[in-house]
Formats: structure tokens, C-alpha cells, sequence
């Protein structure tokens, strides 16, 4: 990942921080994109390397103005962009009957029209570098999960996103992934709505429904985005990566 440019999206915390520290203790220059500026800087000072760099971006990738923008400063500052790492996320309650409309649009715009968005106005600038991108999508993509509607369809898309994509930039050589995990100690579900007492509920109960018998870190997440980021995975393309302690091989409990 030496030299390499990386756009990394929701950055401020979970899976999108841990990729954003691993890629820049590894060599490359991330922008790491985020909405929450404090934590942002905490990020900037915590991360220590010798080679590489992590540049802080506020954004909100709901704004297609402010996407255009991290994109043309990203080539400005860095000359290419060679990684796009689409982690930002929301996850809301909420069944076929009962979900309101705005939850249904929050998540459909955040998890994946502005997926959409960033990858298209970046495809150029990995067509240039032969670059590829890995999307975050979930097992909730991958299975059926109640209460949880709008967001099992959004991730549900991600995949499809990823899988079309792929096959469309194959042949200008941009490689296109998506890793899909289980529960993962990040703290999506509490800004979802969900009090902490009922998290760590939640967390307690999935050690049960994941089979390995525990969550997972944000860390290990990020490995496998690195690792479809790099050179090792020069021939995958359009594949959905389970990493979820084995959940989606689960009849429902």
C-alpha cells in the first residue's frame, strides 16, 4: 500500500477508523472522510507512521457538492486516487409496517445512494491508477433479519452495487469488492437509536447467534478490506467477503 491514495469513508469511528489506520501505518496517503470533527483529530494525532499520511476531511457524503469537492482535492493534493473504501453508515429500526418514510429514505441515501455517488465520481480517477474499491455491506445483506428492514435492503443493494460494478469496470481494470460483517463492536446500533444497556444486551445475546461464539473488532474487519485493497487480491473482483464469526450460516434463533 506504499504511496497509495485512499479515500476512506466513515472514518470517524468503527470499521472506516480502523481502515483508515491501518492503510496509513501501512504506506498510503489516506483521506479519511468523517462528520464527526473531534473525533476526527483524535484519529489524525493517535495514528504513527513513517511513510505514509492520514488527512482528515470533513464531509458529509449525503452533499454531492461535497463529495465532488473531497474528490477534486484528493487528485489536487495527491495527484491519483488509487483506493476507495466506502464504510460510512447508518443503521435505523423498524419492520414493513411500521417503518417511516424519512428512516426508509435516511438509510437508502446514506448506505447506498451516496456509495453510489463517491464511486462514480471517483471511477475516473481509478481507471487512471488501475485502483479498485471495497465497499461495507453486512451479513444483513446476506440474510433476512427482522426489525431491521430498511437496512437489510440497503445492504442487499450494496452487494448488487458491488457485483455490477465489477463487472462493468473490469475491463478498465478497476477491481470492485465488498466485505460483510457480522455484529462488530462499533457503535452503529447505539447511534441508531438503541440505549446502552440494550446494547450491551445485544452484544451479549450475538455471542450466541454467531457461531464462533463472540463479535467482532473493527480491526479485523479492516484486515480484510486491506487485503482486497492490495496487490494479493489482484484477481478478485465482484465478490461479497463474509466475516462475521460464521452468523450467516444460521437458521434463525
Amino acid at each position: 500500500m506504499q504511496g497509495k491514495v485512499c479515500i476512506i469513508t466513515g472514518a470517524s469511528s468503527g470499521i472506516g477508523r480502523a481502515a483508515a489506520r491501518l492503510f496509513a501505518e501501512n504506506g498510503a496517503n489516506v483521506i479519511a472522510l468523517g462528520r464527526n470533527e473531534k473525533e476526527l483529530k483524535i484519529l489524525r494525532d493517535e495514528v504513527q507512521t513513517e511513510n505514509g499520511t492520514l488527512k482528515i476531511q470533513l464531509a458529509d457524503v449525503l452533499e454531492a457538492t461535497q463529495i465532488e469537492k473531497v474528490v477534486n482535492d484528493s487528485v489536487e493534493t495527491f495527484g491519483q486516487i488509487d483506493v476507495l473504501v466506502n464504510a460510512a453508515g447508518i443503521i435505523l429500526n423498524g419492520s414493513i409496517e411500521n417503518t417511516p418514510l424519512e428512516d426508509w429514505d435516511k438509510m437508502m441515501n446514506l448506505n447506498l445512494r451516496a456509495v453510489f455517488c463517491l464511486t462514480q465520481k471517483c471511477v475516473p480517477h481509478l481507471e487512471k491508477t488501475k485502483g479498485n474499491i471495497v465497499n461495507v455491506s453486512s451479513v444483513a445483506g446476506l440474510r433476512a433479519f427482522p426489525n431491521v428492514l430498511a437496512y437489510c435492503v440497503s445492504k442487499a443493494a450494496i452487494d448488487q452495487l458491488t457485483r455490477c460494478s465489477a463487472l462493468e469496470l473490469a475491463p478498465k481494470g478497476v477491481r470492485v469488492n465488498a466485505v460483510n460483517p457480522g455484529v462488530v463492536v462499533t457503535g452503529l446500533h447505539k447511534r441508531g437509536g438503541m440505549a446502552e444497556e440494550d446494547y450491551q444486551d445485544f452484544l451479549e445475546r450475538s455471542k450466541a447467534t454467531h457461531p464462533i461464539g463472540r463479535v467482532g473488532e473493527p480491526s479485523e474487519v479492516a484486515e480484510l478490506i486491506y487485503y482486497l485493497a492490495s496487490e494479493k487480491a489482484a484477481w478478485i473482483t465482484g465478490a461479497t467477503y463474509e466475516i462475521d464469526g460464521g452468523r450467516a450460516q444460521t437458521c434463525a434463533r
